[in-house]
C-alpha cells in the first residue's frame, strides 16, 4: 500500500471523502503532495510529477514564483492579519484598474466564489431586478445563485443543482446555452424587466474548455447594454491568463463587473471584483449593497498578489506568445495522436489552456462536452499518472500550462499522452 494510500484513508476518518473539495478526488485514491517547484509536485511517496494542472489555472507563474514568495514572506515578518486598512490594497487596486480598465474600483475578497457572489447581489441592487441569467457548464462558485447547471465538479459528479438549494433560489436563475446567441436573445426580449444582469466564463473552462464563437461575446455584450442588463465577466480563470488584461482585453470587450482571483495571488487566496465607480459605489459603507469579510484584504495575500501582477507585467512581452506556442505544440501532437490511432476526439485550446474530448462531434457548448466518453477520459488520465504525469482527473477540467514549463516538460507531456492514447485504443 502507497503512502498516498494510507493518507486518504486516514483522512476518510475525519474528512468528508477525504479531500477538501470534490475536485481532489479520484479513483481508487488521490496523490498526497510533500512539495512542489516550478512545474512539478513531489508526492508522499517521494514520485516526482510533471504537474499539467497548475492549481486549477492559479499557478500561471508556476509554483513557488520567487517574487510572489518573497513578498508573502516580507509581509509575514510584518504581521498577517489587521482588519484595518493597508496601503498594499490602494497599491493592488490601482493595478487592477491598470490592466483592466473595466475595474475603476475594486473590492478585495479571498475567493472566486466570494467574488462572484458579490458581483451578483451587487448587480440586482443596482438594478433592482432580481433574476439572473447563466450559461448551462459555466461554474462560478458554490453558491446558491450559481449551482444551478453548473460545471466542474457539479457536472463531473452529475450533479445538476445541489442538495440545499432551494426551490426559490434556482426559479431566480435562468439558464441558456453558451454560444447560442438567439437563444439567449429569446429569452432576453422575454424577460429583459426581470434580469439583473447576465454572468458569464467569456471562456469556459469547467467544462472542459470551450472557448467563444466570433462575435458571441461581441453581440451578447451589446444585447445586455440595449436592455439595460448588467454583464458579468467570471475572469477567475482567464483572468491575467489569457493577456494581463484576461479575456476582456484578449477579445476587446468591457463588461459591467468583472470577478477575479486564481492567476491574481500566484498562489495565494485571493480574488476581486470591480467595475464601473458608479456600480461599485453601491457596495457598504456607501451605498445600500452589503459585502464584508475578516480576512478581505488580508496582507500577505495582498502582497503576493502585488508580486504576481508585477511579475506578470514585467514579463508579458515573452510569457504569453511563448505559452502560446507551447500550448500549439502539445494541442497538435495530441490531436495528431488521436488521428493517427483512429480515436474520435475534438481539442480546444486557446492561449494556454486545452483540453481533448472524446467525442465523434464539435464541442462549442455544454452539450457537446456533455456527449464526451468520461470513460476514455479516465483510462487516459490513469494512464499519464502512472508516468507521473498529472492533468485535472475530470473531462470537464483543464490542462494549464505555467510560465516555469519548457519545451522538455511538454515533450514529456507528449510522451504521457501517447501511452495514454495507446491504453484508451487498446481498451475499445
Amino acid at each position: 500500500m502507497s503512502r498516498s494510500h494510507k493518507l486518504h484513508a486516514e483522512a476518510k476518518k475525519v474528512i468528508p471523502s477525504g479531500v477538501t473539495s470534490p475536485i481532489r478526488y479520484f479513483e481508487p485514491h488521490p496523490f498526497f503532495v510533500k512539495r512542489a517547484d516550478g512545474c512539478h509536485m513531489w508526492d508522499a511517496d517521494g514520485s516526482k510529477i510533471l504537474d499539467m494542472c497548475c492549481g486549477y489555472g492559479a499557478l500561471l507563474l508556476g509554483h513557488r514564483r520567487r517574487e510572489v514568495m518573497d513578498a508573502a514572506a516580507a509581509q509575514l515578518r510584518r504581521g498577517t492579519l489587521y482588519c484595518a486598512p493597508t496601503v498594499q490594497e490602494t497599491e493592488l487596486a490601482c493595478m487592477i484598474a491598470a490592466n483592466f480598465p473595466s475595474m475603476e474600483k475594486t473590492r478585495l475578497v479571498n475567493t472566486g466564489g466570494e467574488a462572484t457572489m458579490t458581483a451578483i447581489r451587487l448587480a440586482r441592487g443596482h438594478t433592482k431586478k432580481s433574476k439572473i441569467l447563466k450559461f448551462q457548464g459555466c461554474y462560478h462558485g458554490a453558491h446558491d445563485s450559481v449551482l444551478v447547471g453548473a460545471g466542474s465538479g457539479a457536472t463531473h459528479y452529475g450533479i445538476p443543482t445541489s442538495a440545499g438549494v432551494p426551490a426559490k433560489s434556482a426559479k431566480e436563475t435562468l439558464v441558456a446555452e453558451y454560444n447560442d446567441y438567439d437563444g439567449v436573445e429569446r429569452m432576453i426580449k422575454k424577460r429583459s424587466g426581470e434580469i439583473a444582469c447576465v454572468i458569464v466564463e467569456p471562456v469556459m473552462a469547467n467544462i472542459g474548455l470551450v472557448p467563444p464563437l466570433p462575435n458571441f461575446l461581441r453581440r451578447l455584450r451589446r444585447l445586455t447594454r440595449q436592455n439595460n442588463i448588467m454583464l458579468i465577466f467570471d475572469e477567475i480563470v482567464t483572468g491575467f491568463r489569457m493577456s494581463p488584461g484576461g479575456a476582456q482585453q484578449h477579445y476587446g470587450i468591457r463588461p459591467d463587473i468583472t470577478t477575479l482571483a486564481k492567476a491574481l495571488g500566484g498562489g495565494f487566496a485571493i480574488a476581486a471584483v470591480g467595475g464601473g465607480k458608479d456600480v461599485m459605489e453601491q457596495l457598504s459603507p456607501s451605498g445600500p449593497v452589503y459585502q464584508a469579510s475578516t480576512f478581505g484584504g488580508n496582507p500577505v495575500a495582498v502582497s503576493a498578489a502585488i508580486a504576481s501582477v508585477k511579475t506578470i507585467n514585467r514579463i508579458k512581452n515573452g510569457m504569453y506568445h511563448r505559452l502560446e506556442r507551447l500550448c500549439s505544440r502539445l494541442s497538435r501532437a495530441v490531436g495528431d495522436m488521436a488521428t493517427d490511432r483512429q480515436i474520435p476526439h475534438w481539442i480546444n485550446s486557446a492561449t494556454s489552456m486545452m483540453q481533448i474530448f472524446f467525442t465523434d462531434g464539435r464541442v462549442n457548448d455544454n452539450a457537446g462536452a456533455m456527449g464526451s466518453d468520461t470513460a476514455r477520459f479516465q483510462i487516459m488520465f490513469r494512464e499519464m499518472l502512472a508516468r507521473n504525469v498529472f492533468v485535472a482527473p475530470s473531462q470537464f477540467e483543464v490542462v494549464f500550462l505555467s510560465n516555469a514549463h519548457t519545451n522538455d516538460d511538454v515533450s514529456r507531456a507528449i510522451e504521457a499522452y501517447d501511452a495514454g492514447l495507446v491504453a484508451v485504443k487498446r481498451a475499445g
